[in-house]
């Protein structure tokens, strides 16, 4: 099992950007894919991006192409969420999580199997 704890998020203006961090601990080294995933109140879950952890590969919800960039530090343990040009529809609670096996689309929540504790983000004037 991983262990993750989100941090970085806040009251930003519309336009405004704002760094989510995760930091992983446990067994870190049987982590596949490391995702981030968002849920607004009263929606479901939905993903926004996902780096493959040993090779770098990157991919975005097509709502976040442009705006938001993933990355991750290996030597840190750390993966983290660079979003700029906010919206108020990305206010919701941002979730990092990591997938232990290459089986399962990465896209899907259900494929992955540690999560953190969620930070808020709100986009406000």
């Amino acid at each position: 099992q991983v262990q993750l704890v989100e941090s970085g998020g806040g009251l930003v203006q519309p336009g405004g950007s704002l760094r989510l961090s995760c930091v992983a601990s446990g067994r870190t080294f049987s982590t596949y894919v490391m995702g981030w995933f968002r849920q607004a109140p009263g929606k479901e879950r939905e993903f926004v991006a996902f780096i493959t952890w040993r090779g770098g590969t990157t991919y975005y919800a097509d709502s976040m192409k442009g705006r938001f960039t993933i990355s991750r530090d290996i030597t840190k343990n750390m993966v983290y969420l660079q979003m700029n040009s906010l919206k108020f529809e990305d206010t919701a609670v941002y979730y990092c999580a990591a997938k232990s096996k290459s089986a399962g689309p990465s896209v899907v929540a259900g494929s992955y199997d540690s999560w953190g504790q969620g930070t808020q983000v709100t986009v406000s004037s």
